[in-house]
């Protein structure tokens, strides 16, 4: 669909949307979108402005969209959870901008059980075959490589990065910065600014490539060696590390993050 601006006689398209494709009258949908061949939109479905929807892209449920996102060919969006407690009861998927999501990525909506709503930040790249499962929270700058697979009630904090055919148990927090390996099964909480492979995963060092490409200065980079070390290097119990980072190290915001989601520990930490 196109308008015609009467003082300019300029051209502003609105929206493309292909022929084949199959809209529902009740969703909303943004201005400067693109929807390809035999895309499907559902009824609860609001698409912000400046999407591109690939061709057999499906979106349905209570899905919220913010604008600039891209969907490529085949992704199927806001989903009914792959759980069975599910009922059909109304749940909800909200997604922010700019986000990314390749071939075949599948993204499901919450449980009522379990909060009722999945939801997904900004800047992040989906890879293609990419699962997000029901009830997760995935924050900003996250990449899941091809094929990782999130279970449900999943939390991925900021700038995470988790390599190709790797899965997240259920329930698991994944520490911001940290780095998760190909081909990894992670069972246990992954803390920040770490690395952790392997099957099942164990920690194998800093993310000291992902520090010092998110510009964390020296000065921080040397007390979270030094958060490190006393996790990791001193056979000591997670509360007893706590209080001898809290002695030992200084103030700064990403110790005191660090600390904190030590102090949140359900299911255990990578060792």
């Amino acid at each position: 669909m196109e308008v015609v601006e009467k003082k300019t006689k300029k051209v502003v398209a609105l929206r493309k949307i292909h022929e084949t494709a199959v809209i529902h009258p009740g969703a909303e949908i943004g201005k400067d979108v693109v929807i390809g061949p035999y895309a499907i939109i559902g009824e609860h479905v609001e698409l912000g402005d400046g999407c591109v929807v690939g061709p057999h892209v499906v979106i349905d449920g209570w899905t919220r969209i913010g604008c600039n996102n891209k969907f490529y060919h085949g992704a199927s969006i806001g989903c009914d959870p792959q759980d069975l407690k599910f009922k059909g009861e109304k749940t909800f998927l909200v997604i922010g901008d700019n986000n990314i999501f390749r071939e075949h990525v599948t993204i499901s909506r919450g449980t009522g059980e379990g909060g009722g709503e999945t939801r997904i930040g900004n800047d992040n790249f989906f890879m293609a075959y990419s699962h997000v499962a029901h009830d997760c929270r995935v924050g900003n700058h996250v990449i899941l490589t091809n094929a990782a697979s999130l279970g449900g009630h999943v939390i991925i904090e900021d700038r995470v990065n988790i390599g190709g055919l790797s899965g997240v148990h259920q329930f698991t927090k994944v520490g911001k910065m940290s780095m998760i390996g190909g081909c990894t099964k992670v069972i246990r909480d992954v803390p920040p600014f770490v690395i952790v492979d392997g099957v099942p995963a164990r920690v194998a060092g800093i993310n000291v490539v992902g520090l010092r490409r998110n510009e964390i200065p020296p000065e921080i980079r040397d007390e979270i060696k030094k958060a490190y070390r006393i996790l990791y290097r001193s056979n000591l119990t997670i509360a007893q590390a706590i209080e001898q980072m809290e002695q030992q190290l200084q103030g700064y915001p990403e110790i005191d993050h660090f600390i904190r989601f030590l102090r949140n520990v359900e299911r255990g930490i990578c060792r």
